[in-house]
């Protein structure tokens, strides 16, 4: 049975700056606080911890003064500046550029579409971390959506002005595009000036999709493995699944069956930008042991 890895998954370059970060201050402290899980994948957290690297959530960090917090990649609201700096603490910023552009994109736009009394719409997971940065950035006065029926919160009479979470299915940030376009033109509603799309999507990430589509379609089975938490990891399981039916979520590899491979002749191994390799090759390891 062949096994292959899909050279192209894996962490995304947010996530290896991140873990490039907190791997070198490790070395010399032993010690590291950060601020959330430093990537969605349970299993490096777990590496990771095990190195010194603590993880606090917003409400620990008010009691820590005097030391080292690491940002993750995912970006902060402007609020946990604002304490570290009140609590002396030092911050190792690994936010990602891609999320930091679009921090400040979401920033501007607030100002502009409130000269005009409209509103900020942002499709992503609510209660994600870079969700949460963005709706820092304009004191929480969005409306944040992550699928279709969401969007009966909004008023279509007003300006819209739109983004998305940079790791989102460009698909389904389209589909949402053109069923506000729609509703706005059932009520009459055509000034294309009012309604304004930005293109946020990271395009490491965007352009895993299409690729992950024929990864999967030349192979009899598809591992992807990824982190529960991960909203990337969900995603891009999906375009295996709607390609290859065959294809089977695991985060580690006691979920591995051994009779998903009965009648396979090849397997791809894949998964997330939260995904690390040593985390695929250990997955491949046990997938060869089995026939």
């Amino acid at each position: 049975m062949e096994i292959e890895i899909d050279k192209y998954s894996g962490f995304c370059f947010g996530v290896v700056y991140a873990i490039q970060m907190a791997e070198e201050e490790l070395k010399e402290s032993n010690f590291l606080l950060c601020l959330g899980d430093i990537v969605h994948n349970n299993k490096e957290v777990e590496r990771l911890s095990n190195l010194g690297l603590k993880v606090i959530d917003h409400d620990d960090l008010k009691n820590y003064h005097d030391c080292k917090v690491l940002i993750r990649a995912h970006g902060e609201p402007p609020s946990t500046y604002k304490i570290a700096m009140e609590n002396n603490i030092q911050l190792l910023d690994a936010s990602c550029p891609v999320v930091l552009k679009l921090q400040h994109q979401i920033k501007e736009g607030y100002k502009s579409v409130s000269d005009i009394d409209g509103q900020i719409v942002v499709y992503g997971k609510k209660g994600h971390a870079e969700v949460i940065g963005l709706l820092g950035q304009i004191e929480g006065d969005a409306v944040v959506v992550s699928s279709i029926e969401d969007l009966d919160q909004l008023d279509f009479n007003r300006p819209i002005y739109m983004y998305s979470q940079t790791t989102k299915s460009p698909k389904n940030y389209s589909d949402i595009k053109r069923e506000i376009e729609k509703r706005r033109t059932n009520i009459g509603i055509n000034k294309p000036l009012q309604f304004v799309v930005n293109d946020t999507l990271c395009r490491q990430v965007s352009g895993r999709e299409p690729q992950l589509k024929q990864f999967s379609a030349k192979h009899d089975v598809i591992i992807f493995v990824s982190g529960k938490k991960s909203s990337n990891g969900r995603m891009l399981y999906e375009s295996c699944k709607n390609e290859n039916s065959n294809s089977y979520f695991v985060s580690d590899v006691n979920e591995i069956h051994s009779d998903w491979f009965s009648l396979a002749n090849s397997v791809g191994v894949c998964g997330a930008t939260s995904t690390p390799l040593w985390m695929m090759e250990r997955v491949s390891e046990f997938i060869s042991k089995i026939k």
